[in-house]
């Protein structure tokens, strides 16, 4: 469902007509190898594109105006590979409304200490080249990632990687749909938020449809659909012997396919990339949609409970970064705590409706009773995550903001065989340790539902939220209490200011 091998970034370098033709051909085709060479990474899962070697006010101008107005172009990386008056630049960034990131490199890697001249020297200036440009968007107060080394290093490819996957994550927020069936939960607060500002800030809309709406599509399944999915189920999942063919349960199971292909037909038919619902508005649904919700995510869908819409966002974007990595990104909810001094740890949950992308094993599809919703017994794929590293992420509306709340952790392998909890079950620990994340989180003002991610780091929320203008708050094994808040009131007053 997600693709990020048709979007690009355009490798602009930089230098002026000062130097010569000869010096200006130099320059042209050592920035097409640099370019060729991240476009062929196989780390790098989009194209990169060069582009001729702007020289002057106007080409630079030109060049950005048309990588703002070509849809794929998700961003631009600018190296300065001679010296570039960065007052030409001043236009061309004034209207930038794409990522940005400066590679600050050069095409030798090592000094030719033998052969070294003044002509070497004025082909090779992105020591002092790099610092011109880099002073004017400083200046400008312009957001970008900085990666410094040499163009082969292992490590300018992954960190232009992770600035990549971001920057999609970023397109895909652009005009994306996110439906909300029904309202907010009734008097949650963290859930809810200004989605008017949402869009404004970050090009995705939140509407309301009534579960009627839904209903009605659910009601247009066919028959042959429903069977057809059925045995999909009996192939992907371990089914329990009371919903196979003939079995109590397996009307529930009817009922739950239904939904799932009626769901996917409005998401479909809206271009929808998430939504959410909530279990108090259920009208016309014999169940609660926590099969559907499953399998929906686990392509790609995003989702969250209870109304919450920023979550579902944050979901969609954590799975457009982690497109064709192991492992998975999921809506998440701190359920309970296990207090034991030597092991602590956080078990998560969200009653029926955890990703199925998470299981360390095959799931098993199962059908028991639920206290809340008041509907019949709904179907649920039941699972234990991996282990492994991990972060929570939480984005929340501070009034004044949105804020993006990320805590480190350690995911544990589930040991136990939890006989009387047939969700999925996820279980973690917070960095740096149990007493000191979960009060940072709470200090932060972080929700109850995250975004549990296994395949991504830090530096991925980090580009995101620069990207993205997003205030964000890091929760991870550096993290001290006293120094905490300090930096929280720090964020405050940075903001207060902005505004």
């Amino acid at each position: 469902m997600i693709s990020l091998n048709t979007l690009e970034v355009w490798f602009i370098t930089g230098s002026q007509d000062l130097y010569g033709e000869e010096t200006l051909r130099q320059a042209a085709d050592h920035s097409k190898e640099i370019a060729a060479y991240f476009d062929q990474h196989e780390g790098i899962p989009v194209r990169v594109v060069f582009k001729p070697i702007v020289r002057n006010t106007e080409e630079i101008y030109k060049t950005i105006l048309e990588a703002n107005h070509t849809e794929n172009c998700i961003g631009l990386i600018t190296w300065m590979h001679t010296f570039s008056p960065a007052k030409m630049w001043i236009r061309g960034l004034q209207i930038l409304n794409k990522p940005l990131l400066h590679l600050h490199t050069q095409y030798n890697r090592d000094i030719p200490w033998d052969t070294i001249d003044m002509d070497f020297m004025n082909l090779n200036q992105s020591a002092h080249g790099d610092r011109e440009f880099g002073f004017i968007v400083s200046r400008m107060r312009l957001p970008r990632k900085v990666v410094t080394g040499h163009w082969q290093d292992p490590e300018v490819a992954e960190r232009i990687n992770v600035w990549c996957r971001a920057a999609a994550a970023w397109a895909d927020w652009q005009g994306a749909k996110f439906v909300r069936f029904g309202d907010n939960m009734r008097y949650v607060a963290v859930t809810e938020g200004d989605k008017v500002e949402a869009e404004v800030k970050f090009g995705f809309s939140v509407n309301t449809h009534g579960i009627g709406d839904l209903v009605k599509e659910i009601d247009q399944v066919s028959e042959d659909a429903v069977k057809a999915l059925l045995k999909e189920y009996e192939e992907q999942y371990i089914l329990s012997e009371d919903v196979l063919e003939g079995g109590k349960f397996r009307t529930n199971v009817y009922d739950a396919a239904k939904i799932e292909l009626g769901l996917r037909s409005f998401l479909e038919k809206g271009n929808y990339k998430g939504f959410t619902d909530t279990f108090e508005d259920l009208y016309g649904l014999p169940q609660l949609p926590g099969l559907a919700v499953q399998r929906l995510m686990a392509e790609g869908y995003a989702f969250a409970g209870e109304g919450d819409w920023k979550t579902p966002a944050m979901v969609r974007a954590c799975k457009v970064m982690a497109t064709g990595y192991d492992g998975a990104n999921a809506f998440m909810e701190d359920y309970t705590y296990h207090f034991d001094p030597a092991n602590a740890m956080v078990l998560g949950s969200h009653m029926l409706e955890v990703d199925a992308s998470l299981a360390a094993s095959k799931p098993k599809l199962e059908v028991h009773p639920l206290g809340i919703g008041g509907k019949a017994d709904p179907a649920r794929l039941v699972f234990d995550s991996k282990g492994g590293p991990a972060f929570n992420a939480s984005l929340v509306d501070m009034g004044d903001r949105f804020r993006l709340v990320v805590n480190t952790v350690q995911g544990v392998e589930v040991t136990n065989e939890l006989p009387k909890l047939p969700v999925a079950r996820v279980l973690w620990k917070p960095e740096p340790d149990m007493k000191t994340g979960c009060t940072a989180w709470i200090y932060a003002g972080g929700a109850h539902h995250t975004v549990y991610s296994q395949n991504l780091t830090t530096e991925y929320m980090e580009d995101f939220a620069r990207i993205a203008k997003l205030e964000l708050i890091v929760i991870d094994k550096s993290t001290k209490l006293n120094q905490f808040e300090k930096e929280l009131r720090n964020s405050e007053l940075y903001y207060k200011l902005q505004n």
